[in-house]
Formats: C-alpha cells, sequence, structure tokens
C-alpha cells in the first residue's frame, strides 16, 4: 500500500467514546479517505469489501457474543468475514480483536481477570536478530515491554493460522497477526487524552474506588490512577506511529 495510491479506510465503531483516537490523526497525515459505520447510530451503512483497503475495527463494552441485545453483531460478523476472504487489511483493537479472531473461528470468552488500566506488554517471540526461534517484525517495536492501556474483561484464543506476538502479566494473548492481512491487538494504542477521559467519564462503574487495584480485581485500576499515568500516552501513539508506517507503508521511520 504506496503512499502515492489512493487509499481508502474504513472503521466499525460500536459505541461513542471508542472512536479512532490516534489512529485517525495518522491516517489523514497519510492521505487516506475515512468512511465510518457507526452501529450505536442508526441507520447505519457498510461499504463493498471491494471499495475499501482497510478496515479498523473499534473496541466497545458489549461481547462478541451479546447479538441478542446488539443485533448488528451478526451483520458485523458477516461483513469481517467478507473482507477477510477479500483480503482487505483489518486492524482490531480490544473488541474488534476478539470481533476478528471469533470470525477466524477461535474462542472469545471472559478472561480470568479483567484487565482496566496502565500495565506492561512483552514479546511471545524472539527479536528479528535472533537465530534461535521465529520471529516477527512487530517484536522490535516491543522490546522494551512498554506500558499500554487496557480496558477488557473477555480474551481470545489464538485463532488456527495465526502468530501470538505479545502478553502480558494477566493475559496470555494481548496481539496476533495473520501473515500481513490482520493485526488484532488487545489493548488501545490509539488513546489519547480527549478518548482516555471519555472512555473514564463513560465506564467509571468498572474502575476501582479504593486505591490504585483492588484485591479481588489486582489487573483494575481506579480513574485516579489511570489519569496520573496518561503520561504513557505519547510513547502508545508512538508505538503505533511504528507499527502502521512498517505495515502499510513498508517504512520502519516514526
Amino acid at each position: 500500500m504506496s503512499k502515492t495510491t489512493a487509499k481508502k479506510a474504513h472503521y466499525l465503531q460500536h459505541v461513542d467514546f471508542e472512536g479512532l483516537g490516534f489512529i485517525e490523526t495518522w491516517l489523514v497525515a497519510q492521505g487516506f479517505t475515512v468512511t465510518a459505520t457507526r452501529f450505536y447510530g442508526p441507520p447505519y451503512t457498510l461499504p463493498d469489501p471491494a471499495d475499501i483497503d482497510l478496515l479498523i475495527v473499534m473496541g466497545g463494552p458489549m461481547g462478541i457474543y451479546d447479538e441478542l441485545t446488539y443485533i448488528w453483531l451478526k451483520e458485523e460478523k458477516a461483513f469481517i468475514h467478507a473482507c477477510i476472504a477479500a483480503g482487505v487489511k483489518m486492524l482490531g483493537i480490544c473488541l474488534g480483536a476478539q470481533l476478528i479472531a471469533d470470525c477466524l473461528g477461535a474462542r472469545v470468552h471472559p478472561a480470568p481477570y479483567k484487565e482496566i488500566g496502565w500495565f506492561g506488554v512483552q514479546n511471545t517471540l524472539p527479536l528479528p536478530d535472533m537465530a534461535d526461534g521465529p520471529a516477527h517484525w512487530v517484536t522490535s517495536l516491543f522490546e522494551t515491554k512498554p506500558v499500554v492501556f487496557h480496558w477488557h474483561g473477555d480474551q481470545f484464543d489464538l485463532p488456527a493460522g495465526c502468530v501470538n506476538l505479545l502478553k502480558s502479566t494477566a493475559n496470555t494473548n494481548q496481539a496476533f497477526v495473520l501473515a500481513d492481512q490482520v493485526i488484532g491487538l488487545q489493548f488501545h494504542l490509539e488513546v489519547t487524552k480527549e478518548s482516555l477521559a471519555f472512555m473514564l467519564e463513560k465506564g467509571r462503574e468498572e474502575l476501582s474506588s479504593e486505591g490504585d487495584l483492588r484485591a479481588d480485581l489486582p489487573y483494575v485500576q481506579s480513574a485516579v490512577a489511570i489519569s496520573a499515568s496518561s503520561h504513557h500516552i505519547e510513547n502508545c501513539n508512538q508505538l503505533l506511529t511504528m507499527l502502521l508506517n512498517r505495515w502499510l507503508l513498508g517504512t520502519i521511520d516514526i
């Protein structure tokens, strides 16, 4: 996907407080035409997969199995299936990664621990310059075990044919790739100060209110603790820039 060709990105949004965030900043800077399907504000429409170069599936508080409550989930899954079959490049964020994993035949289920707040992720594979096992270029971006933003209660099993790239203390599957077509991230590199504040406002009932961590929810931070660690946002956005540059533009510079 070169920088000189016309590029069309389409994203699927499930709630008003989980939009593209920094992804939109990157897309606009690279000259993408950006369109959206917002399932929370019908009427909505879905494009022909042949008309888009990139599909981004965003997060949300619902589960991939909540089809009786969110009747559009069946249609969304059918669209994701069609995009996979058409070879459309696809980025999934949190719920979006879970939806893609489900469409690839993997199980999505409640995680042993909810993970809400700022926690580190680390590689599951050797770095690309190591000769003692398989590697993937994404691993080089996460060599320093960066702290990233999480907000999820479910997790995906690894789909067949995919590679598990990252893990955290609470979750063994934090990122997967399918060849060069699909990247699924359980966490939120796209978070901005504005989107973080919106998420905290809308999801406050899920957060700890007893200091930084609760004994029964060891990976759920308080709103105060999350806000106090917002300095990690800049690094998250830099990681996302490097990821998208390499994946979609073929460059390794920020």
